[in-house]
């Protein structure tokens, strides 16, 4: 008996013109048929390359597969490697019996097409069936994925859907010929709490319905304790570590996957720097040393900090007051252009932050989180209420007067890829918005700072001259907080700023706010809709539900004590990975 899947000693390498870079170096593991399998790493350890080379789905060149075999047995009998089958036979397995639900649907899908138009179109591509049972078939994997009101999703387009209905159409594609093997690359990443655990049991779900193998690619190993029977932990391209995800959570042995284990935000206290993977790699020893329980006098210091932090912020003024905000989109109109239904993105909401404070807001995708925080820099334009930042009800001013504002209010987006201009180097891109605010008196004074806030967000000063796509999102998302930190504004807004990073970058990127907050003395809204993170960075939480403030209070009280059932089910939806 073979098992589903066995990988044997491959290693795959890719020619630049620096040379040769090995992409995997001499992996082996097995799925077997019914068995979910995780594999963990960060960016760039070699867990989606891996994922693309069973499918054949990397370009070759510049990709070579340097050794190795995938070898594939779907009834047990016998095995074929599939790096050994030609392009036509490649495609008669892809699909039909080993199918890949990929990171972010919006790419994945066409956006041109119909969510039901792309999935027949996968079913016939495989199977010989006319145009209504394939139609049929579609509408019945649509409510096999749990897909509300099947029958009109067929004919809609995926900017039509939400992140997580889109990731259920690219699961219903991926089911649609029942594989044998799903391979599954980081499909609930950068996407809610609530909508992450749904999807993962669906994944589950199916599994167990149809007994297909799975391999599970993430880079959280949170997640894995919700889903999978068998963890990998691979770095720099080689497995570091294998077994049942209880012994990896239990008894990990390597100090990478202790690393991974120990950066979660939830596990420490305010105050307290989180772990890092660098830490563990470089002294093993001096890691477990600092994971051990602090000293008496490291925790006196500590809660003597968050006693006095929390004593200064309580007897400071509200830098920024709103009172009854609203922000309506019209979702049809008249003949005369007047809005007949309206869409309350946020409906009358108020509020204080003071001075010194960091807020934390949380809440799913579509509750109105990220309109709100761009509605008080009024890149969304309120509809009603006012915005009083230092006294100023900046709501109602000109425009002119606005942009000039933007000095003292800056926001850090959720992608840094996107708010970076591809066609200019970064240290254009930091000292851009100070010359437009005449931050400084000339060139060399400002490439002066931003030589050394390069240095204050972990960043070398030769990376000036260099382009966005040079970089990983971690240092990305570091450019843009430099870039926010050059006007030194006296509010920051961070809009989902950590979403989508591994968690020992996100650990990084934690302890840089935490840093600089000290040093700068900012004010903070911090979007997210991960409690868990906004939980330890923030003093204060609001729960956001459908445009207004659900449930607010002090971080421990919203967490460890909250009111609403709107609250509860999001703190329920954490991954138990993830809870105290």
């Amino acid at each position: 008996m073979f098992p589903l899947l066995q990988i044997k000693n491959l290693s795959v390498d890719f020619k630049t013109e620096y040379g040769n870079t090995s992409a995997i170096k001499n992996i082996s593991l097995e799925i077997n048929k019914g068995e979910i399998v995780a594999i963990v790493g960060e960016s760039g350890s070699g867990k989606t390359v891996t994922s693309l080379s069973i499918l054949q789905l990397l370009q070759s060149p510049p990709a070579k597969y340097a050794s190795g075999e995938i070898l594939f047995s779907k009834d047990q009998n016998k095995q074929i490697d599939l790096l050994k089958l030609s392009e036509p036979e490649m495609r008669d397995i892809r699909g039909n019996e080993i199918a890949m639900i990929f990171q972010e649907p919006m790419t994945s899908l066409n956006p041109v097409q119909t969510c039901g138009s792309q999935v027949m179109e996968a079913i016939q591509s495989h199977e010989k069936k006319n145009k209504n049972s394939t139609r049929k078939k579609t509408i019945e994997l649509f409510e096999q994925v749990q897909l509300p009101d099947p029958v009109n999703i067929l004919d809609r387009y995926p900017h039509q859907l939400s992140g997580g209905q889109k990731q259920r159409v690219m699961i219903a594609m991926a089911m649609s010929c029942n594989p044998s093997l799903l391979i599954a690359d980081e499909p609930t990443t950068a996407l809610d709490v609530t909508v992450q655990k749904t999807i993962l049991q669906l994944i589950k779900n199916l599994q167990q319905q149809h007994e297909m193998g799975v391999i599970y690619i993430t880079h959280d190993l949170s997640l894995v304790a919700e889903i999978a029977d068998k963890v990998i932990v691979m770095y720099k391209g080689s497995v570091v570590e294998a077994g049942s995800t209880k012994d990896i959570f239990l008894n990990a042995q390597h100090p990478y996957t202790k690393a991974l284990l120990a950066c979660r935000p939830v596990l420490h206290s305010k105050g307290k720097r989180l772990p890092v993977v660098s830490d563990f790699l470089h002294d093993e020893t001096k890691a477990s040393n600092k994971l051990s329980v602090t000293s008496n006098e490291e925790n006196i210091q500590i809660t003597s900090d968050i006693v006095h932090r929390t004593s200064d912020i309580q007897s400071s003024t509200p830098i920024l007051k709103v009172q009854n905000l609203k922000v309506y989109f019209p979702v049809r109109k008249n003949f005369f252009g007047k809005p007949l239904l309206e869409f309350k993105a946020v409906d009358d909401v108020s509020f204080e932050i003071l001075k010194g404070e960091t807020v934390g807001l949380v809440g799913e995708s579509g509750c109105g989180k990220t309109t709100l925080g761009r509605a008080l820099i009024r890149l969304i334009e309120p509809t009603g209420g006012n915005i009083l930042f230092d006294g100023k009800d900046i709501a109602h001013i000109e425009k002119k007067e606005m942009r000039r504002m933007r000095k003292d209010i800056q926001i850090i987006f959720q992608d840094p890829y996107g708010s970076l201009n591809p066609r200019i180097t970064i240290g254009s891109a930091i000292q851009e918005p100070m010359k437009i605010h005449g931050l400084l008196q000339n060139n060399k004074q400002r490439k002066d700072k931003v030589m050394e806030l390069l240095e204050k967000v972990n960043l070398k000063p030769e990376h000036f001259n260099r382009y966005p796509h040079e970089f990983s999102g971690g240092q990305r998302q570091r450019i843009c907080i430099a870039r926010a930190l050059g006007l030194n504004p006296d509010f920051l807004i961070c809009d989902e700023s950590v979403s989508a990073l591994d968690v020992s970058v996100q650990a990084q990127v934690l302890n840089l706010l935490n840093d600089l907050k000290k040093e700068f003395g900012f004010t903070s809204i911090f979007i997210s809709h991960d409690l868990s993170v906004v939980r330890y960075i923030s003093d204060r939480i609001m729960v956001m539900n459908k445009g207004r403030i659900e449930e607010s209070g002090t971080a421990d009280e919203v967490y460890f004590h909250p009111k609403k059932d709107y609250t509860k089910k999001l703190i329920a939806s954490i991954p138990k990975g993830m809870v105290v």
